[in-house]
C-alpha cells in the first residue's frame, strides 16, 4: 500500500480517486510515499527515504525545492491547464474593469445613504455619469505574452471580445500552438508586442529567465496609455519600476492578483487577492489532475506533467516493471542492460527520456528482479534512484 501525504486544503473529489485498499491518504501519514499539497512550503524540510514525488496542486512550483528533489530521485509534478478557465475568466473580468468604470461607479452608487427619495437617486446619478465614461474593448490589441494553457485561452478570449490580438512565446508547444486560433498574430520579441499593444497580459512562469520581465528597461517600450495585467506571478514584475512608470504617466493602469504594500491606494491600480484559481472548479481539476498523475506514477512508473523529469510512458503489457533515473551521460543504460543479461534476464521493452541533465527510463522484464539485480542498477555509475514497481 502506498503512503500520500496531504497538505493545505485538497479537494476532496480528487483524493476520493485513490483506492482505498491500494492508498493510505492524508495529512497524518507517516513514512510517506508521497505529498501532495497546493501552497504549503516545502523548502528546508527534511526529506524521507522513501519519498518518491511530490504532486502540486496547481501550476507553480516555488514553494518546493526543485533542485534539491531532482537530485535525489523525487518527480515532482504540477497541474498545468487545470485552473486555466478560472484565470481566464478573471482576466476577463480584469480586461472589463480596467476599460469602464465600474468600481468607481458602483462605489459612488453606495456612498449615497443619504438619499432615501428615489428619484432624487437617479437624478443625481444621471448627472454624475459622465465621470465613470469609459472605452471599450472592441478593435484594441490584447497582447498576450506566454501561450501555454491559461495565455492561450486568455489571446482567444481577446478575440471573442472583439479584440486584436498579438501573442509572443519562443517556446510555445505543438499543443498550445493547436489551441490558439490562426487569428492571433505572433510576434518576434517582447518588444514588438508592447509597442502595438493597448492592453499587455502575462502568462509565463516563474523561473529565473523571468524574473522581472518586466522591468524599468521594457516599460520604456510600452505604447503610451498600456494597461498591463500580471495574473501570472509576482516576480516577473519588478514593481518599482511599475510605480514610476505610472507616477511618470507612461503606463495607464496596472492590474494584478500579487498586492503589494506599495501599490495601495493608487487609482491607477486594481489589485486582486490573489483569487485567479479560486474557484471550487479549479480546486477540483486540480485535485483530480495531481491524483491521477501520482497514481500512475506509483503504479506504474510513468511520468506525466513532470517539472523536473521527462514525460515518459509506456503501457503495460505483462511481466515486470522497473525504472531508474540517472544523470543524463553515456553508458548509463548500456551498464544496465549489461546488468540485466548478466543475469539472464530478457527485456521486453523499454523506454528511455531524458530532460537538461537528468534521464528517467522504464524497463520491462521477462522475471522477477531479484534484490542483488535492484542493487546492480543501483551500483552502476551515474544512477540516482532505482524502483520496482
Amino acid at each position: 500500500m502506498y503512503r500520500i501525504r496531504t497538505y493545505n486544503q485538497i479537494s476532496e473529489v480528487g483524493l476520493n480517486r485513490f483506492p482505498a485498499d491500494q492508498f493510505e491518504v492524508g495529512p497524518d501519514v507517516d513514512e510517506p510515499d508521497a505529498y501532495m499539497l497546493r501552497s504549503h512550503k516545502l523548502h528546508g524540510e527534511p526529506i524521507t527515504g522513501q519519498l518518491l514525488a511530490v504532486a502540486r496542486a496547481g501550476a507553480g512550483v516555488n514553494n518546493i525545492p526543485i533542485d534539491e528533489y531532482t537530485h535525489q530521485g523525487i518527480v515532482v509534478f504540477n497541474t498545468p491547464g487545470a485552473n486555466a478557465n478560472a484565470v481566464k475568466e478573471l482576466v476577463t473580468a480584469a480586461l472589463l474593469l480596467a476599460s469602464r468604470r465600474i468600481l468607481d461607479g458602483m462605489n459612488r452608487v453606495q456612498e449615497l445613504t443619504d438619499i432615501a427619495d428615489p428619484e432624487e437617486m437617479a437624478k443625481l446619478l444621471e448627472k454624475e455619469k459622465k465621470q465613470f465614461a469609459g472605452s471599450e474593448l472592441v478593435g484594441k490589441t490584447l497582447g498576450v505574452i506566454g501561450l501555454g494553457a491559461i495565455g492561450s485561452m486568455v489571446a482567444n478570449m481577446g478575440l471573442e471580445l472583439g479584440m486584436k490580438v498579438a501573442g509572443f512565446d519562443p517556446a510555445m508547444s505543438i499543443e498550445a500552438a493547436w489551441r490558439l486560433s490562426s487569428r492571433v498574430g505572433k510576434t518576434d520579441s517582447i518588444e514588438a508586442l508592447l509597442q502595438q499593444s493597448d492592453f499587455v497580459s502575462l502568462h509565463v512562469p516563474a523561473i529565473e529567465q523571468t524574473r522581472h520581465l518586466i522591468n524599468s528597461e521594457t516599460l520604456r517600450r510600452f505604447k503610451p496609455g498600456l494597461k498591463l495585467l500580471n495574473f501570472a506571478r509576482e516576480e516577473i514584475v519588478d514593481v518599482d519600476a511599475v510605480v514610476s512608470a505610472l507616477d511618470e504617466g507612461r503606463l495607464a493602469a496596472y492590474i494584478t492578483d500579487f498586492p503589494v504594500p506599495v501599490l495601495l491606494g493608487r487609482k491607477d491600480t486594481l489589485l486582486f487577492p490573489h483569487i485567479g484559481a479560486s474557484t471550487a472548479e479549479a480546486e477540483e481539476n486540480c485535485s483530480i489532475m495531481a491524483a491521477e498523475q501520482l497514481m500512475d506514477f506509483l503504479n506504474n512508473g510513468n511520468i506525466v506533467n513532470s517539472v523536473n523529469y521527462p514525460q515518459t510512458r509506456m503501457a503495460r503489457d505483462g511481466g515486470y516493471r522497473i525504472t531508474f533515473s540517472n544523470e543524463n551521460v553515456p553508458r548509463v543504460l548500456g551498464a544496465v542492460l549489461s546488468v540485466l543479461a548478466k543475469h539472464d534476464i530478457n527485456v521486453i521493452d523499454l523506454v528511455n527520456k531524458s530532460r537538461g541533465d537528468m534521464a528517467y527510463n522504464i524497463i520491462d522484464i521477462e522475471s522477477e528482479p531479484s534484490a542483488e539485480i535492484i542493487n546492480g542498477i543501483a551500483s552502476v555509475e551515474g544512477v540516482m534512484h532505482v524502483r520496482e514497481v
